[in-house]
């Protein structure tokens, strides 16, 4: 516009330069003078009105953002999806730090460790394996979020609102592939349980149990899960119908009979000096191992859980005979020179 102002404005003088005659040069200078003003009075009027324009404009923009509520995004690094979006201030952000810390650490907690209808991202570990031909069959990682980080990264955030990235960490198994062809060739543990062949529904269970954690890696400070690695112990895994101690009684339930390899299994790790993380007896004496000497489980429930702090990494075996269950833990004729042993 100003620009457009001041070609009109210069294309005025010059015609009336062009008019102007030597004997009424005064009367058009005062007149080309009068124009000239009014045309710089107009320029400088409407550049007032742009600059006024843009201030309001600037100040409207600066209003709007001022306006925006701060939202803080979680996110998912597997995904790069939100999985979380809050207003910090709707929390309590500013003021109620307390509380609003309080409903941060719930909402850590249950993205963690998962609530009645949302898995959690903390997974515990399903170690590898080793199949018919010794090749490994793969499980999953140990995966946890660390709930107490994630809190703080979050308040970190909340003053000026953004993503944060959950903080996830993942451990793999602790072997090498190299350790593998070697991890069978000495026992280093070792327990044998006995049960009654002819009661098909137990005996089936156990079998079923027992494959399930055979050729099993535990790997340097692998925390190994038997509910996690067996799986569910229920008819859609074939798993059948036998007596299970509950609540002190004997009554029949899908599964009856895992908690005979649970146990052989403790008791041939036990003499590793390993690290329990959980284990429960049964509410009754089992005959199966002396008094004490058990280590129930229940899938969603108990669990029996222990970590490999031999120092080296370990292969469970599981060897079902005809009315009996034995359990071997082994390792390499190198480790077993190396490794530490519980007194």
């Amino acid at each position: 516009m100003e620009k457009r102002t001041r070609v009109t404005l210069l294309l005025l003088v010059a015609a009336f330069i062009g008019l102007a005659g030597c004997s009424q040069q005064s009367a058009k200078e005062e007149e080309l003078k009068k124009k000239v003003a009014e045309l710089e009075e107009k320029i400088e009027k409407e550049k007032a009105e742009e600059e006024k324009q843009l201030e309001e404009n600037e100040k409207e923009e600066k209003e709007k953002e001022e306006a925006k509520p701060i939202v803080v995004d979680v996110i998912d690094p597997t995904t790069n999806s939100a999985i979380k979006s809050f207003t910090p201030l709707e929390m309590g952000y500013g003021t109620d730090d307390a509380k609003y810390k309080a409903e941060l650490e719930k909402m850590a907690r249950e993205l963690a460790r998962g609530t009645e209808t949302t898995p959690g991202f903390d997974k515990r570990l399903i170690p590898d394996k080793i199949d018919a031909n010794g090749q490994i069959i793969k499980g999953t990682p140990l995966t946890i979020l660390e709930e107490a980080e994630l809190v703080e990264k979050v308040i970190q955030a909340s003053a000026k609102g953004g993503n944060v990235e959950l903080p996830l960490y993942v451990t793999a198994s602790g072997y090498e592939m190299d350790d593998v062809a070697h991890l069978g060739e000495v026992v280093v543990g070792k327990y044998t349980t006995y049960f009654n062949a002819a009661v098909a529904g137990r005996t089936k269970n156990i079998e079923l149990s027992a494959e399930a954690i055979n050729n099993v890696i535990l790997g340097v400070g692998d925390v190994f899960s038997f509910n996690t690695t067996v799986g569910p112990s229920d008819e859609a895994h074939g798993y059948q119908p036998a007596e299970e101690i509950v609540n002190k009684k004997l009554v029949m339930g899908i599964g009856g009979g895992i908690c005979q390899t649970s146990s052989t299994l403790y008791n041939a790790v036990d003499v590793l000096g390993v690290g329990y993380v959980e284990k429960h007896h049964h509410s009754l004496t089992v005959g199966y191992v002396p008094r004490g000497r058990d280590a129930t489980v229940s899938y969603g429930g108990k669990d029996f859980r222990f970590e490999n702090t031999t120092g080296v990494p370990l292969l469970l075996k599981a060897i079902m005979g005809n009315g009996s269950l034995t359990i071997e833990v082994r390792t390499s004729k190198e480790y077993e020179a190396i490794m530490k042993k519980g007194v």
